[in-house]
């Protein structure tokens, strides 16, 4: 029996170290990132895959996933649709789109903060504002659940973002959520997206290549936006730290944004909400 006892002491610490190993793998933290987290230019997306992959499941119930890391699509065509095409918040007569959202009492006050700010980075030069909601039918429900992530575009009713706290809780990570609620995927996604990068197929995780897909999305006559704050890093998803997606006609480009949105994103929110605001 002490064998016997021994012997499950030793297999558990062993299963111990295994998983302590396992969860501190190049494939649950993104290889690199702490070094470019430390020199500053670690993306958005970049502390999205780190929160999502210690957090976040695929699957978030039986009828909805998480597509390219962190877009949510349910089983239904809906959430298909909105992949070929936006699926818009209604437009005020005033010419302003008044997105309605509750926030999670979970959130702490400097919390909180950060959410505004997030919006703030949006409805600048953009013709969104984000409101509380009071009687509203369709609202964003902002809350601390399992990782970073937001359903694509206007669902209708009800409509979830999780923003868990506190590994979510950075301003370009909250401002790229939105940005999915108000219907832009990842700008790698473009149909178009093989003319101005190439993705080293070698150096992705093979568990993750999905989330390198492209679709037939609306690009609304803009170009190719490297700097978007919905743009992968260059080493998204990296088994080996090499990078994942590399510029065609500039390796030194820098891809994605830390916290701030493009000036490109806000055309793009201007365009496809036919905002009355200059559009350069």
């Amino acid at each position: 029996m002490e064998q016997m006892a021994l012997l499950c002491v030793l297999s558990t610490c062993f299963s111990a170290v295994q998983a302590q190993n396992y969860l501190l793998s190049p494939k649950w933290v993104p290889v690199g990132f702490r070094e470019r987290e430390e020199r500053g230019d670690a993306t958005a997306m970049d502390k999205i895959i780190q929160a999502n992959e210690f957090h976040a499941t695929r699957i978030i119930d039986g009828t909805t996933t998480l597509r390219e890391g962190d877009i949510a699509v349910s089983s239904g065509r809906r959430s298909k649709v909105c992949f070929a095409r936006s699926c818009l918040w209604s437009k005020s007569v005033d010419g302003h789109v008044y997105v309605a959202y509750m926030l999670s009492p979970e959130y702490t006050e400097i919390e909180e903060k950060l959410i505004k700010k997030g919006m703030d980075n949006i409805e600048d030069g953009t013709c969104i504002r984000f409101v509380p909601r009071t009687h509203q039918r369709d609202y964003l429900d902002i809350q601390s659940k399992s990782g970073c992530w937001s359903y694509l575009g206007s669902r209708g009713g009800r409509q979830t973002v999780s923003l868990q706290n506190p590994d979510c809780m950075q301003v370009g990570v909250i401002s790229h959520e939105f940005m999915h609620a108000l219907g832009f995927v990842h700008e790698q996604s473009r149909f178009d997206r093989d003319n101005y990068i190439t993705i080293m197929w070698p150096n992705i995780w093979r568990d993750r290549f999905r989330n390198f897909e492209k679709f037939k999305t609306e690009n609304l006559d803009l170009p190719y936006d490297y700097s978007s704050i919905m743009h992968f890093g260059m080493y998204a998803y990296s088994m080996d730290g090499e990078p994942t997606i590399v510029p065609k006609t500039n390796r030194n480009i820098k891809l994605g944004q830390a916290s701030s949105l493009s000036h490109v994103d806000k055309l793009k929110i201007n365009r496809l909400y036919q905002c009355a605001v200059k559009d350069d």
